[in-house]
């Protein structure tokens, strides 16, 4: 095949998903310089891409003028105009089968993720559980391009990126002495949510030592309990609210660690080459969704037989009288990030 290929990405959300697209196409379009890559996403995950060669990002506006069957064969008529050879559906949802059918109709090569949706109910049921690591996601978006006859070998390593800091965030890390954390305490499902008085607890603990810590991601109910937090615990910083995602993505490059639930904050600190210490309840990175490049030693969980009952989160701890969550101890996750920064 000829590697000057223009090829349509499709994968709309979630945002964590979509970081992780952005993580594999930084190395595909390394080893694949001559392809150029459209990707296509909802507008608010367009930081996630600026950085890559090679790719123009054009947003797909599900709510308003891609709304509907009329609203996708609308976007399938502006995406013809990129006059694409192949389609890779990261996504494998309904819209994203639309648009790949409308574009087969033309004779467009597609190739679509395999989800690997059988394994991971094996993994998660209740009986007959099939406890085994599963590939993992960004490989499988991998295989896609793969399958479209393009080469492209997963280095599976976090690279550092520092970005220049926000203006209005210099001055948070003017002390060059202190380690600086990152907290990414909240996660779209709550049963992903380390208990909000054990991550105080954590808070508290990491406060009061050399660190400076900076916490993100949510809305206006996270904002009022992060400026809680920064008011209760010396050295901590509510950015909630306070900077848009190039810049939040800025100032999580510089960063020396991050401490996420399974979530989006662990998938954009990978995507500036940022070391996290995750926390796991329901689900599990057996399933695939572990932050490209990050350790499964830095993975704080409980093992249960019940452990993973859910993929995404949405299902609650099937462990018996205690969430498994609430089996982690705020010191497990304290001593972790001091072995991890101290070591």
């Amino acid at each position: 095949m000829s590697s000057t290929q223009t090829i349509i990405v499709l994968r709309f959300s979630a945002m964590g998903d979509v970081a992780m697209v952005a993580s594999v196409l930084q190395e595909f379009s390394e080893q694949n310089p001559a392809a150029e890559l459209i990707m296509v996403s909802r507008p608010a995950f367009k930081p996630f891409f600026d950085h890559i060669p090679n790719l123009i990002f054009h947003p797909i506006q599900p709510k308003t003028i891609h709304k509907g069957i009329i609203g996708l064969y609308k976007l399938y008529q502006e995406l013809r105009s990129y006059q694409p050879d192949t389609i890779a559906d990261l996504h494998d949802n309904l819209r994203s089968r639309v648009i790949s059918t409308f574009f087969r109709l033309t004779g467009t090569e597609i190739k679509r993720i395999d989800k690997g949706r059988a394994e991971k109910k094996a993994l998660t049921r209740a009986s007959n559980k099939v406890f085994r690591p599963l590939r993992k996601t960004v490989e499988r978006y991998a295989d896609v391009f793969r399958g479209l006859g393009f080469s492209i070998k997963l280095s599976h390593q976090i690279s550092r990126s520092v970005q220049a800091l926000p203006d209005k965030a210099k001055a948070l890390f003017s002390n060059q002495t202190t380690k600086k954390i990152g907290i990414s305490p909240f996660a779209q499902h709550i049963y992903k949510v380390y208990a909000l008085e054990k991550m105080e607890a954590v808070i508290a603990s990491l406060s009061g030592s050399d660190y400076e810590l900076f916490i993100f991601g949510g809305g206006e109910k996270e904002k009022l309990i992060a400026e809680k937090w920064a008011k209760t615990c010396q050295n901590t910083y509510n950015l909630i609210g306070n900077f848009n995602l190039t810049e939040e993505l800025a100032i999580i490059s510089n960063l020396d660690l991050m401490l996420s639930m399974d979530s989006s904050g662990m998938h954009m600190a990978s995507l500036v080459g940022v070391p996290v210490v995750s926390i796991w309840g329901p689900t599990h990175p057996y399933a695939g969704f572990l932050g490209y490049g990050q350790q499964e030693n830095d993975c704080i969980q409980i093992d249960h037989p019940a452990r993973p009952n859910s993929i995404y989160g949405n299902k609650p701890c099937l462990c018996g009288v205690e969430n498994c969550m609430d089996l982690i101890k705020p010191e497990t996750i304290v001593n972790k990030i001091k072995e991890k920064l101290n070591g």
